[in-house]
């Protein structure tokens, strides 16, 4: 699907949010070495099929695969791999996550080694077709963000994009859910110089860039870095339409034009943190409609689920606030859990020692700008070096229109150059 034709379906139904977040993370312990994948040539299917047992250290590359990225546009030369990798979710447990891995054919010609771009995709759909990896190689089209990975291609810049964590086989995509998304970013940073052929170095550079559910994980990643991969050199991190604060946004997404976000919210962050009650709250229409969020992608989801509210899903009409109330078999509330994905809090333990990029759009009408707002607002009084802009678009459409800066801004930040702070 194009993005005109994306923003065509979205604008058809109007008001809505994604989200991000989760705890402290610290570095894993030392382990030995897994062993890295020795060549590129899995099956498409073993990208996406969970290994047994999952590895023990972080960015260890399990399998690879060449690929061609028919949905970046620009006719671009490059080298391109699908990827399975090492992780670790919110309880420090081993996981494996998927993604892209792309690097220009073209030398690099600036100072140091080619530096890499960690980059987490907004929303795509809990459907497992949806999955990032698959839609840049051309399996499904309801894809949005070529255009960012054309630019940082362009640039000269190596990309390692996550898919996010949990779209292999038989798993449910852990949306929003901040620690797990920010470990996979970091880790698919850390495997991309493990990768076959990549020609990319332990010591490069590394940006991290998301937008709008990836503006989380990105600002989680940030958050992460120095405790969770305190061996990646990150110098800066780009990250837009921010979903700050869970509650906030799931206020303005119940019975909007966009809940089929707040569904997908709801079913992340139980595939996150399973302890919490789901099914056994849900009627039979929420438990349809939570099999039509696992089933479809972005499109799908916004037209299925427009002006749906969570009292409509629940046997006993939950409201939000009476949901939140609700504990999982670990003693923890939703409300609990959805505070810990916050972000913005507890900067002063998690130390960002890089410059931080945050962006949102004046007709923003999926995030509430408040959430976007109160986010750079704390990294500012916790001393984060921060810049900040506003577009003219709505949500989908800053995701665009702030391609050119971002690259610049992380160029910048390869080159070594100081950032200008507009706290």
């Amino acid at each position: 699907m194009s993005r005109s034709a994306l923003v065509t379906a979205l604008t058809a139904v109007t008001t809505a949010a994604l989200l991000g977040g989760a705890l402290v993370s610290r570095a894993p312990t030392a382990e030995a070495a897994a062993p890295q994948a020795s060549a590129c040539t899995a099956a498409d299917a073993d990208i996406y099929a969970p290994p047994a047992p999952a590895p023990a250290t972080p960015g260890t590359v399990l399998a690879c695969r060449s690929v061609t990225l028919s949905q970046v546009p620009g006719d671009l030369a490059m080298s391109a791999w699908k990827v399975r990798y090492g992780s670790t979710d919110n309880q420090g447990r081993p996981v494996a996550v998927s993604g892209t891995l792309a690097v220009p054919a073209a030398p690099w010609t600036g100072p140091g080694p080619r530096p890499v771009v960690a980059f987490h995709p907004g929303t795509l759909g809990l459907g497992p077709q949806c999955a990032f990896s698959k839609q840049l190689a051309g399996a499904y089209q309801d894809e949005y963000e070529g255009d960012n990975i054309a630019a940082l291609i362009r640039a000269g810049y190596a990309v390692a994009a996550t898919d996010g964590p949990g779209y292999l086989d038989g798993q449910t995509h852990r949306y929003v859910a901040g620690t797990d998304s920010g470990h996979a970013l970091l880790d698919i940073a850390r495997a991309a110089p493990a990768v076959p052929g990549s020609g990319l170095s332990r010591q490069a550079r590394v940006g991290l860039w998301g937008y709008s559910e990836g503006g989380a994980a990105s600002l989680w990643a940030a958050q992460l870095a120095a405790s969770y991969a305190p061996g990646l050199n990150v110098v800066g991190d780009a990250s837009g339409g921010v979903p700050g604060d869970l509650k906030e946004v799931a206020a303005g997404l119940d019975g909007s034009a966009f809940a089929g976000f707040l569904a997908d919210a709801a079913v992340g962050i139980q595939a996150a943190y399973p302890a919490l009650p789901l099914d056994s709250l849900l009627n039979d229409q929420g438990r349809d409609s939570v099999q039509t969020a696992k089933s479809v992608c972005l499109a799908g989801t916004v037209t299925a689920l427009a002006g749906k509210s969570i009292k409509d899903f629940t046997t006993a009409g939950l409201t939000l606030d009476q949901l939140y109330r609700q504990s999982g078999s670990d003693g923890r509330t939703w409300g609990q859990v959805l505070d810990a994905q916050k972000l913005g809090v507890n900067l002063g333990t998690y130390r960002i020692a890089f410059p931080v990029l945050q962006y949102r759009g004046a007709l923003d009408e999926v995030i509430p700008t408040a959430t976007e707002d109160a986010v750079r607002s704390a990294y500012c009084a916790a001393g984060v070096s921060t810049g900040w802009k506003i577009y003219a678009g709505d949500h989908l459409l800053t995701d665009n229109q702030a391609v050119g800066d971002v690259v610049s801004w992380l160029g910048d930040r390869f080159a070594g150059r100081p950032a200008r702070s507009d706290c």
